[in-house]
C-alpha cells in the first residue's frame, strides 16, 4: 500500500517568556495546522533561526534579555520574516513603533488565541498571495472585489451600488476593508475612526457597526461580510462573493 505525505506544517516562531501564555499560543496553532517553535528568549529566537526555515514569527516585547523590538530588527537583518508583535502594553506609542519598524501585525495582552491564529492566517496569505492555501488544510476560494473605495469622493461601493454612509459609517467600513480578516479591538476602531471624541463609547462601534450591516444587506441581503468575533472585535470577511 502506498504512503501518503501530509504537507508539512508551516514552523512558527513563538518567543514568548510567560509559560501559560506561550502554551496558549501552541496549543491554538496546533490545533490550526501549524508547527510552534517556543523560545522563551531572544537568544534562544536567534539560534533557533539557523535550525530551519519559519514562516512566521510571533514576539513578545517584553522579554528578559532583550527588548522585542531590538529583537525584531536582529530578525530581519537574518531573514525577511514576517512578524506578529505580542505585548502587554496596549499604549498607541507601541503600536506605532512596532508596526513603523515593519512589524506586519500587533496585537494587545489579554488576547483570544482565536483572534491570534486569524491574524497569523491572514500576515501570511500577505506574505505568500500565490499561495493555494494558508493553512495545512485550508483549500483556496476564488475572492472577488466587492468593495470598491473612492477616497477622492470618500464613498464606498458595494457589489456595484454606491452606498449612503455616514462620516463614521464610512471610517469603520473603510478600516475594515483594508484588512481583510484582521480582527480590530472596539478600541481600535474608536482610535482609527472616532479619535479623540469624548462622546465614542464601545457601545458606539456596536451601533455603527448594526448601521452598516443593514446598509450592506440592503443591497445584497444574501451576503454578511462584517463577522463578529465575540470578546474580540469585528473584521471583513476574507472571500466574498457577489450574489
Amino acid at each position: 500500500m502506498p504512503v501518503q505525505t501530509l504537507k508539512a506544517r508551516r514552523r512558527i516562531l513563538v518567543v514568548e517568556d510567560e509559560p501559560g501564555i506561550a502554551d496558549t499560543i501552541c496549543y491554538a496553532l496546533c490545533t490550526d495546522g501549524f508547527d510552534p517553535h517556543v523560545c522563551a528568549l531572544g537568544c534562544e529566537a536567534l539560534a533557533a533561526l539557523e535550525t530551519g526555515e519559519f514562516a512566521l514569527a510571533i514576539l513578545d516585547i517584553g522579554l528578559p534579555d532583550v527588548n522585542g523590538f531590538e529583537l525584531f530588527r536582529q530578525i530581519r537583518a537574518r531573514v525577511p520574516l514576517p512578524v506578529i508583535f505580542v505585548t502587554a502594553r496596549a499604549e498607541e506609542v507601541d503600536r506605532i513603533v512596532g508596526l513603523e519598524l515593519g512589524a506586519d501585525d500587533y496585537v494587545a495582552k489579554p488576547f483570544a488565541p482565536r483572534e491570534l491564529v486569524a491574524r497569523v492566517r491572514t500576515v501570511l496569505r500577505r506574505a505568500n498571495p500565490g499561495s493555494s492555501s494558508s493553512s495545512a488544510y485550508e483549500s483556496a476560494t476564488p475572492r472577488t472585489n466587492v468593495f470598491i473605495v473612492d477616497e477622492e469622493r470618500r464613498r464606498i461601493s458595494f457589489c456595484g451600488h454606491v452606498l449612503d454612509l455616514t462620516r463614521y459609517e464610512y471610517g469603520l467600513l473603510k478600516t475594515l476593508i483594508s484588512r481583510p480578516g484582521r480582527v480590530f479591538s472596539r478600541d481600535e476602531l474608536l482610535a482609527r475612526v472616532w479619535g479623540d471624541s469624548t462622546e465614542s463609547i464601545d457601545r458606539t462601534v456596536d451601533a455603527h457597526v448594526k448601521t452598516l450591516r443593514a446598509k450592506l444587506k440592503s443591497v445584497a441581503p444574501g451576503l454578511d461580510p462584517i463577522h463578529t468575533h465575540r470578546g474580540a472585535g469585528y473584521a471583513l470577511a476574507e472571500d466574498i462573493r457577489s450574489p
